[in-house]
């Protein structure tokens, strides 16, 4: 009755609700993409006898079984007969035979010197593991009832066969419907098999399953005498193996479409259904990407077509804030009066070389800035503040659903790392949960290890920071010698020029600053995380901050330090004695800021999709060049899978980190400092289109199969988005008021322009702001007055060059903007975080239905037991009397 606990619904699907497909021992099913729709979840349903036989002998032919034809392959190695680590891997092979897997080997086709070594898990060996790992199967159970919701439902899908189909949904000729029943699942146990849906054993475990179960084999298997010498890892990393990975189900490729013929496998499918770029429109089918690579990649594309779909609105308000800068250019009064300004001379922007300037001359670029800021900016700060908050609130609830449907509600890491195992296995204390000894890492050595590993972060971010104060230096030097250029258009733009480049160099030294991935690895084992999700964690918490720090470093120098503390004319702060400090555009900061986030933000998506899918296309086409001019015939025959296979490029050693991190970064882009690029939602959006499908393509065609893995939740990503929701709300907050010209034209206008008074602000009142805005010096060797932008005093006043009671309430009204935006838009997001729920109503309704049959099966078999005995002791009775002799 215990066992009954563990108990937990495996949901099955409404009729019509979504479109499937049966192949193989798995099910597949349509599920969205971008603005994705709730999936039912799928289990139970098996095969017919003719429909497996079919499959069987697919596998056969396309090289997933043994010499034999009936032993699955489950996981493939590959090691060179040259290397010198022959003795640890007949120790390795040894053991796995001890653990019960089957092996066979076999030499390469197109290299003797290569060896692959097949692994097949017998059903004794996957029934041991599956039990030790704990993994949910499927429980047969009675069905109670069918809901009121599922009956409405199936009324309204039959409704809808009368309306046009959806454009964004796959029709019943590619993925037919599937009736399925619903069951109960429980960890597994060997003692209660009998309990269990097992049509047959050879796909009661699927293939991911199967994978996993092997792989957590070889991580606990030893090669040598010792408690460190454990793991395939290790034998990866000396070269005792080149390769370890599961096999892909054959050819992603077939002459007959889908449509027409059905899929060849679960491969084909996903090819078509959604790695093929006909199909960027169509929602994900992400029920048979979890079925085929693992929850946590399901969860990933889940998470990445959410944030897709909600980056419509974002970006289509964005684009009406550029729209209207767009309209309303002609109409505004600072750029018309920047633009006549001819007789205005500005200070120049360095010492040597460059000239003193018109204020006329910044026309174009006072255009440009209106572009971005105008009245319209502060509304949409406040939107994407807001957006961020609704986009992560319904993430959990969308989060919450997929669990549910995947059988993850009550999924918790319990592995501890081999790593971790071996190095403390000497002291070991009791589990609280589970009540059995466990290795125990005590709390001085826990914390001495994590003062080393956060002083090495420490370090490194101190690198970076180093890295850009050197590109202080090189914009401080180079815009003399920008001015003094031989060509005119370098010259009359020297600080575009300076600026421009700068961000170019700073992209590189970027890039070049990757390399910190074989530091953060080595603080992270340092660390000894006791589970792999902690390692993960760890990993990437490094990793970010450090990547964090490099890409915006310099873009928070331009938008908060840029300008600020130059000085004045005769009274510069320089570099060192020498370099005058680099001053903003006569137009203002924000130009330079655009330049920055629209440069950094191109350049990295179109260096990070050419080596995501370009990079692996080019190395996989030059194998496939290779193996065609050395073997002739045989290419065009095909190799084996496993051949197919071992030529693909590996899986990222990070998992998913390189993914999450694009996107994380790329939402950092969109949402801290948006008030300055109000298209970075726009871009980021068709960004997104395009990777969804980039790295669909690319795990389906140019990488090795990943080990399906599980996993709930998106893990500390998802703390990491609202520590840059919080962050993008103080960020804009000081853009607005202090990189953007909005709080000084707003003081202007209620307080000194032509409408001073009034109550009312718009283009009339900003008449004269542009003067207003500048200070005037006497310089003694030219006739006429420069002037640069400043609120100080003139050279005739009692108190010259100080500052004006203009740059106070300037001041004033900067700090109270701040205050006030901050704690608006905190409070609006408390206040949106409060009112969503993180559960949906309907699945914390079926929540509570599970929970209450589960109450019902105890009950009922609570009533079975007393029957049985209460038979017992009657037959025992029974028994006891009829022996009895009369006296």
């Amino acid at each position: 009755m215990d066992w009954l606990v563990g108990l937990q619904s495996h949901r099955g699907p409404l009729r019509g609700s979504q479109t499937q497909l049966t192949w193989g021992p798995l099910e597949v099913e349509s599920g969205p993409g971008w603005a994705t729709s709730r999936i039912p979840q799928k289990k139970g349903a098996q095969l017919t006898k003719s429909k497996l036989m079919i499959g069987l002998v697919r596998s056969r032919s396309s090289g997933l079984c043994f010499s034999d034809g009936k032993c699955r392959i489950d996981y493939i190695l590959v090691y060179k007969k040259s290397s010198n680590q022959s003795e640890k891997r007949e120790v390795f092979e040894r053991n796995m035979r001890a653990e019960g897997l089957h092996m066979e080997k076999e030499s390469s086709v197109t290299n003797s010197d290569v060896i692959f070594l097949k692994l097949h898990a017998p059903w004794d060996v996957l029934c041991r593991y599956a039990e030790l790992m704990n993994i949910r199967m499927p429980f047969r159970r009675k069905i109670f009832y069918m809901h009121r919701r599922h009956k409405f439902m199936s009324r309204i899908n039959k409704v809808r066969g009368w309306l046009p189909r959806k454009p964004m949904k796959f029709t019943s000729d590619t993925l037919p419907d599937l009736e399925e029943n619903e069951s109960f699942t429980a960890p597994f146990s060997r003692s209660r098999i009998h309990h269990f849906i097992i049509h047959n054993k050879d796909t009661f475990f699927n293939n991911a399953t199967r994978s996993r179960i092997v792989h957590h084999v070889l991580q606990r298997v030893k090669y040598e005498e010792g408690k460190n010498k454990i793991g395939l890892n290790r034998l990866l990393s000396n070269n005792s193996y080149e390769a370890a990975f599961p096999l892909h189900e054959g050819s992603y490729r077939s002459r007959n479409s889908v449509r027409t013929h059905g899929a060849e496998n679960h491969r084909h499918l996903l090819f078509e259904c959604w790695a093929w770029w006909g199909v960027w429109y169509k929602y994900q089918p992400l029920d048979l990407i979890r079925r085929y690579f693992g929850e946590k990649i399901g969860l990933y594309f889940a998470w990445l077509g959410w944030y897709t779909g909600m980056l419509f609105p974002a970006a289509l308000v964005g684009l009406l804030v550029f729209l209207y800068g767009v309209l309303t250019l002609d109409h505004c009064q600072v750029s018309k009066e920047i633009c006549q300004a001819t007789d205005v001379i500005m200070c120049p922007i360095c010492d040597q070389y460059c000239p003193y300037l018109k204020l006329s001359d910044s026309c174009i670029y006072a255009k440009v800035t209106h572009l971005f800021d105008n009245g319209a900016t502060v509304f949409f700060a406040v939107f994407m503040a807001v957006w961020a908050t609704v986009f992560l609130e319904f993430w959990k609830r969308r989060r919450a659903t997929l669990a549910y449907d995947w059988d993850l509600i009550d999924w918790e890491e319990e592995e501890i790392r081999p790593q971790f195992e071996a190095k403390y296995s000497k002291k070991e204390r009791m589990n609280p949960i589970s009540g059995k000894p466990e290795p125990y890492q005590a709390f001085t050595d826990k914390y001495s290890r994590l003062v080393v590993s956060a002083s090495g972060i420490f370090f490194m971010i101190l690198v970076v920071i180093a890295a850009v104060f050197g590109i202080v230096i090189y914009r401080v030097i180079t815009i003399s010698t920008f001015a003094a250029f031989g060509w005119a258009l370098i010259r009359n733009n020297s600080q575009v020029a300076t600026t421009g480049t700068a961000v170019c160099i700073n992209f590189c030294m970027i890039m070049l600053l990757n390399l910190y991935e074989k530091v953060a690895i080595l603080l992270t084992n340092l660390e000894q995380p006791r589970t792999e999700s902690e390692w993960e964690n760890s990993f990437t918490l490094k990793m970010f901050l450090f990547q964090f720090v490099n890409l915006n470093s310099s873009t928070f120098y331009i938008a908060f330090f840029l300008g600020r503390f130059t000085g004045r004319p005769g009274a510069y702060l320089r570099l060192i004695n020498r370099w005058k400090l680099e001053e903003c555009h006569p137009s203002g900061c924000l130009i330079d800021l655009c330049l920055q986030m629209g440069i950094i933000m191109v350049l990295k998506q179109t260096w990070n999709n050419f080596m995501e899918l370009g990079y692996p296309l080019i190395q996989n086409w030059w194998t496939r060049r290779r193996l065609r001019r050395e073997h002739g015939q045989k290419a065009k025959d095909g190799f084996p899978q496993w051949e197919r296979d071992y030529n693909l490029q590996p899986m990222n050693v990070y998992g998913l980190f390189d993914e999450y991190l694009e996107m994380i970064l790329q939402f950092g882009f969109t949402t801290i400092f948006v008030a300055a690029f109000p298209l970075a939602p726009l871009l980021a959006l068709l960004n997104n289109i395009i990777e969804i499908r980039l790295d669909a393509y690319k795990f389906v065609t140019q990488w090795r199969r990943p080990l399906p893995s599980q996993a709930k939740d998106i893990g500390i990503w998802y703390g990491i988005l609202e520590g840059i929701g919080i962050l993008s709300v103080i960020t804009n907050a000081f853009v607005i008021a202090v990189t953007s010209d909005f709080i000084p034209r707003l003081v202007y206008a209620y307080k000194y322009g032509p409408c001073a008074g009034q109550g009312r602000a718009g283009q009339r009142c900003m008449m004269g702001y542009v003067n207003a805005s500048l200070s005037v010096f006497r310089v003694a060797d030219f006739e006429k007055k420069s002037e640069y932008r400043d609120y100080r005093e003139p050279p005739v006043s009692a108190d010259p060059y100080s500052y004006t009671l203009q740059f106070w309430h300037v001041l004033a009204a900067r700090l109270a903007f701040i205050i006030v935006f901050e704690h608006l838009v905190f409070a609006i997001k408390t206040l949106i975080a409060y009112l969503i729920p993180d559960l949906p109503k309907d699945l914390r309704d079926r929540m509570r239905r599970e929970k209450y049959l589960i109450q019902e099966m105890m009950y009922e078999a609570e009533l079975e037991r007393l029957q049985k005995e209460k038979n017992e002791r009657k037959r025992r009775k029974e028994r006891n009397g009829h022996h009895k002799e009369w006296p």
